[in-house]
């Protein structure tokens, strides 16, 4: 469903908008290109003193801290290089700034991501980053189930796989919220601000 509106209490979570996962390959777009209209959402959001949230994904080096699971591809120790887990420069540095850490695939699970919000009177949030199917998807239906409004930048995100994204655009998404271009939430974040 494409986007009607944006609530006077939104905030954008950009997820997993890091250093080794920006510079994996992916598809349809490349990690620059994510992190490029990522940024100008943030500009927006901070333009307007609208909260914006950076989710990281991290764990140790021997991964002994990660979630647990049978499907877990296990890390050789020492298989992570320093600084992977760091956010971007481009979007790292603003001290209003919300840094949300998590060790699983939803930004909500484990984290306080849900307090954050809800000690700022937030109603909706604007998810975008890398990967859509995995970060992006899982955040979206936990922030559905915690009874966010859900707005999907649908060209801020790319995946590992072609397919997956579009399943999660295509499929999953309209089920949760509404998905619009960067452009078209800017453009509805300043009717709302003004």
């Amino acid at each position: 469903m494409p986007v009607t509106t944006i609530d006077s209490t939104t905030a954008l979570v950009l997820i997993d908008l890091q250093n080794a996962i920006v510079a994996r390959p992916a598809t349809p777009l490349t990690g620059a290109e994510v992190v490029a209209r990522a940024v100008a959402l943030a500009d927006a959001f901070r333009s307007h003193e609208a909260p914006v949230v950076l989710v990281r994904v991290t764990a140790r080096a021997d991964g002994s801290d990660a979630a647990p699971g049978r499907t877990e591809t296990p890390r050789p120790p020492g298989s992570l290089p320093a600084g992977w887990d760091a956010i971007v420069d481009d979007l790292a540095g603003h001290p209003d700034d919300i840094t949300v850490t998590k060790r699983s695939f939803n930004a909500f699970y484990g984290t306080d991501l849900d307090l954050q919000l809800r000690r700022r009177g937030v109603t909706q949030v604007v998810l975008a980053g890398i990967a859509t199917s995995i970060g992006v998807d899982s955040t979206a239906r936990a922030a559905y189930e915690h009874g966010y409004n859900v707005t999907l930048a649908t060209d801020a995100m790319t995946d590992l796989r072609v397919e997956a994204h579009r399943n999660s655009i295509e499929r999953i998404f309209p089920l949760l919220g509404e998905s619009a271009t960067t452009a078209e939430i800017i453009d509805l974040l300043a009717k709302t601000r003004v």
